[in-house]
């Protein structure tokens, strides 16, 4: 951020929750550690976020407005706030429609593909009530504020995006139009928004590595990272972060909310992993692009390798069995090795 001048960081967060943490981080206004909880994602949940959500907060405190580092969320999901807010907003300006957006709280909380609907019926009552948003929002910003009227129909988007991941089918033979694909296309909409508003712009972006590919991950998702490279070229730099061995938390299997256990790993004998580990001592990064001078090293890069792969649900007994397969340079323009892992420290729990 004070090196390369970095204006915002976007999340794989709830695209709702995270306009309250970015007020704090701009202005100060709100609990950190309670709006940290609303990012829909546990693996957010943790001490490690919350430094990094007080350093932005101390980095900002200094810049003039204009200056200050945002922070957004980029997935539609989990958006309970935005029911929140479109529900007050239209309780000022068209009270006989207040009750519609209530209809909404299903696929707010509900996670992608988990209510599939030919039909897509929230879908369409989200695109209803946003549009009724839009065709009156000059109206509306007179009653209230344009800021107010212009954060009342972003969010009745945010509820759009939901009820179309919700409703979708899980089926991968979809394609593009699978849950997955249409996920990840949003979350690239979300950081080209940040990037064409303003030329200044330069935003990180902060995701599971599957999702900064600049390829496909899964059974040939296209990834967020394939469309950013699409529309920005060698603009859009690839960074992943892997390590070596040491431990990490997951929930085990298909338990959503159990709580997260530790899990411990090594190296293994034919991962990327393993070759990182046993290049260079300690934890480096390794710029891709600049790589590549031999020609052993300009092979090995080219060639398909296979890279660990863990999320924030693991299988019980075989989840170091867990692979998928890379090619270094095609998916990543650099890699930042760390060479052991530590559990992340969970906050303790509290209400949303």
């Amino acid at each position: 951020m004070r090196e390369a001048g970095f204006t915002t960081l976007a999340m794989e967060a709830s695209a709702s929750a995270a306009r309250a943490l970015d007020a704090y981080v701009r202005h100060g206004i709100g609990d950190p550690a309670r709006l940290i909880t609303r990012l829909g994602f546990w693996t957010w949940r943790t001490e490690e976020m919350l430094d990094l959500v007080e350093w932005l907060r101390t980095h900002n405190r200094a810049l003039p407005e204009d200056r200050r580092v945002r922070f957004v969320g980029t997935d539609p999901q989990r958006c309970a706030d935005s029911v929140d807010a479109v529900a007050a907003f239209l309780r000022q300006v068209a009270p006989e429609r207040a009750e519609d957006v209530r209809e909404l709280e299903v696929p707010a909380r509900a996670h992608p593909a988990s209510r599939p609907d030919p039909e897509q019926a929230f879908l369409r009552r989200a695109e209803a009530l946003a549009g009724f948003l839009e065709d009156h929002r000059e109206k509306f910003a007179r009653r209230t504020t344009v800021d107010a009227a212009d954060e009342a129909l972003e969010h009745a988007r945010i509820l759009v995006r939901a009820a179309d991941l919700v409703t979708r089918s899980p089926d991968l033979r979809s394609g593009e139009d699978s849950v997955f694909a249409v996920r990840d296309r949003y979350m690239a909409d979300a950081v080209s928004r940040l990037v064409d508003g303003s030329p200044q712009a330069r935003v990180i972006v902060w995701a599971h590595n599957g999702h900064l590919a600049k390829g496909t991950y899964g059974d040939g998702v296209p990834a967020l990272g394939s469309r950013l490279r699409e529309r920005y070229g060698d603009g859009y730099y690839a960074l992943a972060l892997l390590f070596g061995k040491g431990s990490f938390l997951a929930r085990r299997g298909h338990d959503l909310q159990g709580p997260p256990r530790r899990h411990r790993i090594g190296t293994g004998m034919r991962s990327v992993e393993a070759r990182l580990a046993g290049a260079v001592p300690g934890d480096y990064y390794a710029d891709l692009r600049a790589a590549g001078s031999s020609p052993e090293a300009a092979q090995w890069l080219r060639a398909p390798q296979m890279q660990r792969s863990f999320g924030a649900h693991v299988p019980r007994f075989v989840y170091r069995l867990h692979v998928a397969p890379l090619v270094p340079a095609d998916d990543y323009d650099g890699i930042a090795f760390v060479a052991r892992s530590t559990c992340s420290r969970l906050l303790p729990p509290m209400e949303t």
